[in-house]
């Protein structure tokens, strides 16, 4: 493990803030599906060989740590936003809003909250810093992004069993070439972010037809 991952959080158990949420979210990018987001609340003690940013994890490795880190948490809180939702306020504000769900669905309310470069200024009274590339910088952070990232997948599959033409277990509803190749033959269903380019694409392209 590297120590470096528990830096921001000794600064602040130090300065006697014993719960700390790190919050992170999963699925910005895709064209479809919910963004997930996650807030998690580790007790002090808590080690995990390897844990790391989600992105930089095997999907074998998040599935292993996923229980680890539910099972030992002291809490944790997850929050789905919709593709229509993100249409509506745009997918930076629903990632913002669903850690904020996420946050206020935990048990524990927290005395700090770390996020992966989320600023929260004007939205939460609690205490809270933004940290760049804080999925790799933060155990806590890390922690979040593996929940939010396994929850999402998760989400995905039970899609791909709705969908199988869509391959949605393959590509999690990220814009791959297959993925954009089957959105255009088969047209767009509920579930798809129409304000992404090539579903808005999709939509001009046959609003007419």
């Amino acid at each position: 493990m590297k120590e470096n991952l528990y830096k921001y959080e000794k600064q602040l158990w130090q300065s006697n803030y014993i719960n700390v949420a790190g919050c992170d979210e999963a699925g910005r990018g895709p064209l479809y599906g919910p963004v997930v987001c996650a807030a998690v609340i580790l007790p002090h003690d808590f080690k995990l060989e390897g844990l790391n940013d989600s992105k930089k994890l095997s999907e074998k490795k998040r599935e292993e740590y996923y229980p680890i880190i539910m099972q030992n948490a002291l809490a944790v809180g997850i929050s789905i936003v919709s593709a229509k939702e993100i249409d509506q306020i745009n997918i930076y504000e629903a990632s913002r809003q669903g850690m904020l769900r996420a946050i206020d669905s935990m048990k524990i309310k927290p005395d700090y909250i770390i996020t992966d470069a989320m600023p929260l200024d004007g939205f939460t009274n609690i205490k809270h810093q933004a940290i760049i590339k804080g999925d790799a910088k933060s155990i806590t952070i890390a922690a979040a992004s593996v929940i939010a990232k396994v929850t999402r997948d998760h989400i995905m599959y039970e899609e791909d069993k709705k969908h199988p033409k869509y391959l949605f277990a393959k590509h999690k509803g990220y814009p791959t070439k297959k993925h954009i190749e089957l959105l255009n033959k088969y047209g767009i269903i509920d579930g798809y972010r129409c304000t992404y380019g090539p579903v808005k694409r999709y939509i001009e392209e046959h609003k007419n037809k």
